[in-house]
């Protein structure tokens, strides 16, 4: 099988799957459960001076039968003394040496900082992941996202804690920023070692319409939270490949944000992680999701006849571009398996309303097409005008039938062009404007 093993920027742990700082990773009791189950790594939950949370603290966005596709969460960090914290990340790295425990940390002054960062390695941490992600509550602190969205103050605080740092840094970023790039730039010029993201997002899930009141409530109010879950997976995957992909950043990246399968971390490690954390998922399924999490990435980078996980990372980062590199004679259609069409019709009303209008409804028999099962004979079906189809997917998205729909490669005609040659030649009369598909 694979190597999992996993060297983070100096850390070490026997496969990439981290539970992120959040409330799964809170005491030693946890930590010792998340370890038992498989986990590599744990992010303590974040330390420093404690605070009082409130009650309630979660809300989520359902979407059908898929629970918790977005989750909110207005707690803060944690709530116990800093010294049961540390005293605890020792009694865990005693007992699971060779398992990464990172400590999260959050405070204001450079004494603080200092003061932290030092019981941190007395307490045998691995690394420390810097806190300037937290979207609620801390940051109206000044702390938490208040220093992720200011490069300069996040730089400045990140090589406060370089002075006396003897372990890995971690900077933890906040999505909650025009340009994430922006920060992990700071972060790399004030000396650390790694970045992880992404933080949670600002959000309000829901409104209860008989109260008025967004949950959580708290007494017949609520708050801004921190957005996170599957949901917010392509912002996560988008801003990982945007860190991976900058020159002035390259430092190892810890992915986080919707993980909740060997596919998505697949995918971070793919686009640039060389860790993956977990949280939400934990929270809606317990510590055992992580078995899966093992066997399928074994499964897959066997599959691949990759030796271990790092043969994985990155190998996506230049498959992304900007738009104007993109070929625009480049084609590609759906075409509809008739013998699997259940005779829904979402893909001709998608396309109808809300695309090309390129699929039409014809008789079947007209056209020589089987019946697929449970259709009725003569009911008109869905077909693909294939001359006017613009290829945007759709339909096959909105097909509740597995490869009913497929998008299919057209034969080149054209040599590849981007947009910006196109623009190159049709101000040089070297070509007809392109008529669009359809």
């Amino acid at each position: 099988m694979a190597d999992l093993a996993c060297n983070f920027a100096g850390i070490r742990s026997p496969n990439p799957f981290w539970v992120a700082s959040g409330p799964p990773a809170n005491s030693a009791y946890q930590s010792h459960r998340a370890f038992e189950a498989g986990w590599g790594g744990l992010v303590w939950k974040t330390i420093g001076t404690p605070i009082v949370n409130v009650s309630s603290r979660y809300s989520a966005l359902d979407i059908g039968a898929n629970r918790m596709v977005g989750f909110n969460n207005i707690e803060l960090i944690s709530d116990r003394s800093i010294d049961v914290n540390f005293r605890e990340i020792a009694e865990v790295k005693k007992r699971w040496p060779h398992h990464a425990v990172i400590a999260s940390l959050m405070t204001e002054t450079r004494e603080e900082w200092h003061d932290l960062v030092r019981r941190s390695v007395d307490a045998g941490a691995d690394g420390i992941e810097l806190n300037y992600g937290c979207p609620h509550g801390m940051c109206e602190r000044g702390m938490g996202s208040a220093v992720g969205q200011q490069p300069e103050v996040a730089e400045r605080i990140t090589s406060w804690v370089m002075e006396v740092a003897k372990i890995p840094v971690i900077v933890k970023l906040t999505p909650n920023i025009t340009d994430i790039t922006a920060a992990a730039r700071a972060a790399r010029r004030a000396g650390a070692n790694a970045i992880s993201l992404i933080n949670t997002i600002n959000s309000i899930t829901n409104v209860n319409l008989d109260t008025f009141v967004p949950e959580p409530m708290v007494a017949g109010m609520s708050s801004h939270g921190g957005y996170c879950g599957p949901a917010v997976k392509p912002i996560a995957l988008n801003m990982v490949q945007s860190c991976a992909a900058d020159p002035d950043v390259r430092l190892p990246i810890s992915g986080i944000g919707g993980i909740a399968t060997w596919r998505d971390a697949a995918e971070f490690i793919a686009l640039g992680s060389g860790s993956v954390q977990v949280c939400t998922a934990i929270m809606h399924h317990g510590f055992r999701i992580v078995d899966d999490m093992i066997d399928g990435l074994n499964a897959y980078l066997d599959g691949k006849g990759m030796k271990n996980v790092n043969d994985l990372v990155g190998k996506a980062v230049g498959k992304v571009t900007t738009w104007e590199k993109l070929d625009l004679n480049y084609r590609r259609v759906a075409r509809i398996n008739h013998d699997t069409c259940i005779g829904c019709n979402l893909c001709y009303i998608a396309c109808e309303d809300g695309a090309h209008q390129c699929i039409d409804l014809v008789s079947p028999d007209a056209h020589g097409i089987g019946l697929g099962p449970g259709r009725v004979p003569y009911k008109p079906v869905p077909k693909v005008r294939e001359d006017d189809c613009v290829g945007c997917n759709l339909c096959s998205l909105v097909c509740p039938v597995d490869a009913c729909i497929t998008m299919v490669d057209l034969p080149a005609t054209k040599s590849a062009m981007s947009w910006s040659e196109y623009q190159q030649k049709l101000a040089r009369g070297e070509i007809e404007p392109i008529e669009p598909h359809g």
